[in-house]
């Protein structure tokens, strides 16, 4: 299957500190895959550095054979790159719908004096926006509160805006940092159907970290094991979750190299 990511050898220092330590990650087009470790272990700065908040010390990241280490943080997401964050990044004062249209607004093409003429053609892209912001909401089944403010949501729901707001910049591969943080048995039960939903209808390929273990290994097809920066196990889900390296990873005591 063709590769969309492939991370090549990559390091990132602060200072004497190896942050992530020579990593090597392939995803095919269309996979769920996982990030796992326990916290410190480079994982956010492994999404920092896909999605170009850092540029790598060493080493390669690869979107559909272009390297994007080092691009701007707007270049890579231009590119085809959206993420969610750990705490939510959503507009808690606007509307559900409305959260949604700010993101699509990034391809409208309606100039200032469209807009504020209103003109036909600004009239008719202004729909456009606004039904497929009610898809993006349907396909995360939060179409029945698109009136509602979004700070006005469930814990849960928010989290799920996040991602529809991620996705509605169209991105061909998505990064979830800890989706199912805060939610309860129900909602990441819920929320582990909406992904796999998604991916088929939105073609997305999902690079995901989370410490929800039932979550990662009922959703993710492969996944790789950080510890201290390093990684101690890839493969996939029953081989990393019988690995002594990882139990020893989980249990506090520095693994080795996979």
């Amino acid at each position: 299957m063709k590769s969309l990511l492939k991370i090549s050898g990559m390091t990132h220092r602060f200072g004497g500190l190896a942050a992530v330590s020579n990593l090597n990650i392939e995803l095919p087009q269309g996979a769920i895959y996982g990030l796992i470790g326990p916290n410190g272990s480079g994982k956010t700065t492994t999404f920092n550095l896909i999605t170009g908040i850092y540029r790598p010390s060493e080493g390669s990241i690869r979107l559909d054979g272009r390297e994007i280490a080092g691009m701007k943080p707007y270049r890579i997401v231009r590119l085809g790159i959206a993420r969610t964050f750990q705490n939510l990044r959503i507009f808690e004062n606007l509307s559900v719908l409305d959260n949604i249209r700010i993101a699509l607004n990034g391809s409208a093409h309606s100039g200032i004096i469209p807009s504020v003429l209103r003109t036909p053609s600004f009239k008719r892209e202004e729909k456009a926006i606004r039904d497929k912001a009610y898809e993006l909401l349907k396909g995360m089944k939060l179409e029945y509160r698109a009136d509602q403010m979004a700070k006005n949501l469930p814990y849960g729901e928010q989290r799920r805006l996040e991602i529809a707001r991620a996705i509605a910049t169209e991105p061909k591969l998505l990064l979830l940092d800890e989706p199912a943080a805060g939610m309860n048995p129900k909602e990441v039960e819920e929320l582990m159907a909406l992904i796999i939903d998604a991916r088929k209808a939105f073609g997305l390929t999902i690079l995901l970290i989370e410490h929800h273990m039932k979550f990662v290994m009922g959703i993710c097809e492969n996944i790789t094991v950080l510890n201290f920066g390093e990684t101690i196990a890839c493969g996939r889900p029953e081989e990393v979750a019988s690995d002594a390296r990882v139990l020893e990873a989980y249990l506090g005591r520095r693994g080795a190299q996979c």
